[in-house]
């Protein structure tokens, strides 16, 4: 089993995108409950279903496992919950970690988010300028939340 330590901030300005190239993501959830999530990701040329248990703080149990295309498309159409989650997503290099921005598309539109992996949840990491507030600990920016409460139906 993989641990998953990431941390979430909102992402002001757009000076970011200058930093890194995007790359299109579709995914769709099988389950979206918490402590078994499961996703289906269409990134670039690669396809990953992702199994995410229970969160203890920024925390939680992770299984990634390489698919087809021709499976992930298949599910995303046929078995995932819809809408799906469609976003734009910016790798971004920062000394020994890589950024990952998401701007977001459909009901989530005007919501960009910056995700980070961490070795354990104490590390210390230089914060570039165009981090926000953190959400690490608000799951209504969870992708999976992002799904049913789409960011349209509850942004200030």
């Amino acid at each position: 089993m993989g641990i998953e330590i990431e941390r979430k901030f909102l992402v002001v300005g757009d000076e970011w995108k200058q930093q890194g190239v995007a790359t299109y993501l579709r995914q769709g959830y099988i389950s979206a409950e918490p402590g078994r999530i499961v996703r289906v990701r269409i990134d670039g040329d690669a396809a990953m279903l992702t199994i995410k248990g229970l969160s203890t703080g920024i925390a939680c149990g992770e299984w990634e496992y390489a698919i087809s295309l021709a499976d992930a498309q298949a599910l995303l159409d046929q078995v995932c919950q819809q809408p799906l989650i469609e976003k734009n997503r910016y790798r971004i290099p920062a000394g020994d970690l890589v950024w990952e921005v998401d701007e977001f598309f459909g009901d989530n539109a005007s919501l960009v988010v910056a995700e980070v992996e961490l070795q354990s949840e104490d590390q210390v990491f230089e914060r570039p300028a165009w981090l926000g507030e953190e959400v690490s600990h608000d799951r209504r920016y969870a992708n999976a939340n992002l799904l049913k409460h789409p960011y349209c139906s509850w942004a200030k």
